[in-house]
């Protein structure tokens, strides 16, 4: 344990117990402050002492760097608080121009991957009734399902169907699927750039040939030795967490893939369930 075990003491802090993760290939220590806070540090922080206290008596601690009052996108940094990240950062107190607050890790801030209290990925609920998209005119709002706005829309053939606001405003969706029965239905099972054929495939839970796990988007990092879950669409992989368990990592894959379940539905509104190609590459019923 590298002479770090319980007792053990820096600062203010005292080591309680070593916890089943890990950061960096460095075991996570709890540790409690003689203020009776508590915070999680790896190995190698305590070791160079560079974080001496929770928090309690220093606004920003030794070594941390100083972001108050910098802007990162929509978020301005307040201050450092006392809340740790699950890898033991420390979070800051945001405001975001929408007026809302969060926490984040300064990393997070300074590199660009945190630019909103999450604002800039939602976008607002737009008035769209009675405007005109493509064959469909929008007729009433249906709800929101899967972070997307939904509306009701009368196509010019007569049906209806619901469609996601982003499709309706992006042009991606103009008609309730009667236009691409027409023009590219025999492409169906390529649409917008995701194979369907492959998505469900993995809902059906077939593997991939590369799979070692025994579930898809779920492999194990030898060097943290952790399970690692994320999940690819339309050629973009997001990151689900990283887990000692590996029924945890299933979980969070599991929990991914709502985002595949809204893209299936949406194709299904628009052509009909059931449809295939076949070798000839002609779309089948």
């Amino acid at each position: 344990m590298g002479g770090i075990q319980i007792g053990y003491r820096v600062g203010r802090l005292t080591v309680k117990e070593a916890t089943r993760q890990r950061r960096g290939g460095y075991i996570l220590w709890k540790c409690s402050c003689d203020c009776g806070g508590e915070i999680i540090l790896d190995t190698r922080c305590l070791r160079r002492g560079t974080v001496r206290d929770c928090g309690c008596t220093s606004v920003v601690a030794p070594g941390q760097r100083d972001i108050a009052g910098r802007r990162f996108g929509r978020l301005v940094a307040i201050h450092p608080t006392k809340e740790r990240s699950a890898r033991g950062s420390v979070l800051w107190l945001c405001r975001c121009n929408c007026g809302n607050e969060i926490l984040a890790e300064a990393a997070q801030l300074i590199s660009g991957n945190r630019k909103s209290c999450g604002c800039l990925s939602h976008p607002p609920r737009k008035d769209l009734i009675g405007k005109r998209f493509g064959m469909l005119t929008v007729m009433e709002y249906a709800g929101k399902e899967a972070g997307m706005h939904r509306w009701r829309c009368l196509c010019d053939c007569g049906k209806e169907t619901v469609v996601g606001q982003t499709l309706l405003q992006t042009g991606k969706t103009k008609s309730c699927g009667c236009l691409q029965a027409t023009t590219y239905r025999s492409n169906l099972q390529l649409t917008e750039g995701t194979s369907v054929t492959r998505l469900k495939a993995s809902k059906s839970g077939r593997l991939i040939k590369s799979n070692t796990s025994g579930y898809n988007g779920v492999y194990y990092n030898k060097k943290t030795k952790l399970w690692v879950a994320q999940i690819t669409f339309q050629k973009k992989t997001k990151y689900l967490g990283s887990f000692v368990r590996l029924e945890d990592a299933v979980i969070a894959r599991r929990q991914g893939e709502r985002i595949y379940d809204a893209f299936l539905q949406q194709i299904e509104a628009e052509n009909g369930p059931g449809i295939e190609r076949n070798g000839t590459g002609q779309a089948t019923g």
